[in-house]
């Protein structure tokens, strides 16, 4: 019908040419009348064409049915399968705490019962043991002068003080020598009782 409905637009065309060049008003009717023809050829054409394109789709929906086949339709299109989500990238953070070795020292535990007290540099949390003593009262200022010190205090691994390496505190544990400032980096506070801080600061005032 396509083909048909562009053959008479053809004959149109060329009778309106022949009637305006020989002032033959039939040949201009004629012209007009193979313009509608070819109008309703070409609409008709259309028509069928659609048709033909709905049946064989249904053909082709029955068939995959059938054989238990999904349409394929292409990525990312109105009526296919929605987009996958892309890949985000996850950063690998390596671990701030080691996982044990020679010369680990694991930082205090946090705290159980006990409210932490008002945050103090370089003094760490008070923790909740039964037999721990208390920790040593800093004022900003002492912190401060005891994060400048190397001078070596002695701590318990999992315990959250600093000793003096004569403290009774210390007697039946293991302990550790440790630069006074990176205890206090490492969240360890000082012993109320061997009052490590008052030695320390006044050793280094002499100094």
């Amino acid at each position: 019908m396509i083909v048909a409905s562009l053959l008479l637009i053809l004959v149109a065309v060329v009778l309106l040419v022949l009637g305006l060049a020989g002032g033959s008003s039939l040949l201009l009717i004629i012209s007009i009348a193979a313009s509608l023809l070819a109008a309703v050829a070409l609409v008709a054409g259309a028509r069928q064409a659609a048709a033909d394109r709905a049946t064989a789709y249904r053909d082709g929906s029955a068939q995959r049915v059938r054989t238990g086949t999904r349409p394929t339709t292409p990525a990312g299109s109105a009526y296919g399968p929605p987009l996958g989500e892309p890949d985000i990238p996850v950063q690998h953070v390596p671990p701030t705490v080691d996982a044990g070795g020679a010369g680990w020292r694991q930082p205090p535990e946090p705290p159980v019962t006990e409210a932490d007290p008002p945050a103090t540099p370089g003094v760490g949390p008070v923790e909740a043991y039964d037999d721990e003593p208390a920790a040593q009262e800093l004022t900003p200022n002492q912190a401060a002068r005891l994060a400048e010190l190397t001078t070596e205090v002695r701590v318990v691994d999992g315990r959250p003080r600093y000793h003096l390496a004569g403290c009774a505190h210390l007697v039946g544990r293991a302990s550790e020598p440790l630069p006074v400032a990176e205890a206090g980096e490492l969240g360890f506070s000082p012993c109320a009782h061997c009052a490590p801080a008052t030695a320390l600061l006044a050793d280094a005032h002499r100094i």
